[in-house]
């Protein structure tokens, strides 16, 4: 039996070698940061600007009241049913 090569062994996996490790004593003066890119800005701002804006056309539905009102404003029937049609399709 070699006693000579079990001790080599038994020395590298030895309690004795062990490396400490270095403790950081930074504490907290390191804070997370985030930065958005112009891009990123940009689609903000539009897109802020876009949930302000009003669904209504304010200027077309002025102009229909008062064609309504005064009464030259007629629908063609046909045209009336082929955009129901239209819409029923692309949503059915």
């Amino acid at each position: 039996m070699r006693i000579d090569a079990y001790n080599q062994i038994a020395q590298l996996y030895s309690a004795t070698n062990t490396n400490k490790v270095k403790s950081t004593t930074q504490t907290g003066s390191v804070k997370d940061q985030v930065t958005i890119s112009r891009a990123g800005q940009d689609y903000q701002i539009a897109k802020q600007a876009v949930s302000e804006a009003s669904d209504i056309r304010e200027d077309k539905v002025a102009d229909i009241k008062s064609r309504i009102e005064a009464g030259t404003y007629s629908v063609d029937p046909s045209d009336f049913a082929d955009k129901l049609l239209q819409k029923f399709y692309e949503f059915g």
